[in-house]
């Protein structure tokens, strides 16, 4: 038991930056004192023994705020950061070196007897205020985004975040991540690439409009040039009237000329 007490605080140390002594984690940290008194819960739970269990654990959520089935499976060196306000239901299994952060819910789905609530495997970081529901899987290595509501399974080494629960990334590296401040928000990335496509939709609106003020201001000059050059065709027609009647007289007097001097005698006889 002592043996399990020291791993749990060794634990609690290398996780918890805001550490500073054995006796402060003894004395005032509440993940560590849900786990000891689940940890008695549980082994009078499995004697069959009625009803100590569960007050053990109704005494447990009033001392440290985390709510604890006594028939809830928990591994080693699981560590509860804060801790208010999380609830692990009865049929829940959960792992070694697991993390889990104030607000968490692992519980079940409807009424359903049986096994109705996660498996959670080794390794695996869960974020504040994340809601886990149903019998599913939660693979190792595997990290639920804070705020997260999951309720199909998860794969090993994956991410999922939102609501529902969405897978973000796989693959990811075996250790025990605890920022989980740095995981993946879809939403913000598709705002982003909203934003994106905007800047491009005003951009190519700017230039079509640059490119339709230059086309008026062609347009315009065009308009004044061919009023100037119908103002030059008109005074060319004008020019063209004033010139007709001379030039029609002109031809009238060589006409008449033309006559006399081919018919003199008729002329003549006449007068």
């Amino acid at each position: 038991m002592f043996e399990r007490i020291k791993e749990d605080l060794e634990t609690a140390r290398d996780r918890d930056p805001a550490a500073k002594s054995l006796l402060e984690m003894l004395l005032a940290y509440p993940g560590l004192h849900a786990i000891w008194l689940h940890r008695l819960a549980h082994r009078l739970w499995e004697m069959g023994i009625p009803i100590i269990p569960r007050l053990i654990s109704h005494i447990n959520r009033q001392l440290t705020g985390i709510e604890i089935h006594p028939g809830a499976k928990i591994g080693r060196r699981v560590f509860i950061d804060h801790g208010m306000g999380v609830v692990i239901g009865e049929t829940t299994e959960i792992g070694d070196d697991v993390t889990l952060y104030q607000g968490v819910t692992l519980g079940g789905t409807g009424k359903e007897k049986g096994k109705r609530h996660p498996t959670v495997g080794n390794r695996v970081v869960i974020a504040a205020g994340a809601k886990v529901l149903g019998p599913i899987e939660i693979g190792d290595n595997a990290r639920v985004g804070a705020g997260a509501v999951v309720v199909k399974s998860v794969p090993p080494d994956c991410t999922v975040v939102g609501v529902p629960g969405r897978i973000v990334a796989c693959a990811g590296e075996r250790v025990i991540d605890l920022h989980h401040e740095n995981i993946p928000d879809p939403v913000s990335e598709m705002f982003e690439c909203f934003n994106r496509r905007i800047d491009r939709l005003e951009k190519y609106l700017t230039e079509t409009q640059e490119e339709l003020e230059r086309t008026r201001l062609e347009l315009e000059k065009a308009e004044r040039e061919l009023k100037l050059a119908e103002e030059e065709l008109a005074h060319a027609e004008a020019e063209i009237k004033k010139q007709k009647p001379i030039i029609a007289s002109g031809c009238d007097l060589k006409f008449d000329t033309a006559i006399e001097e081919v018919y003199p005698a008729d002329n003549d006889q006449g007068t």
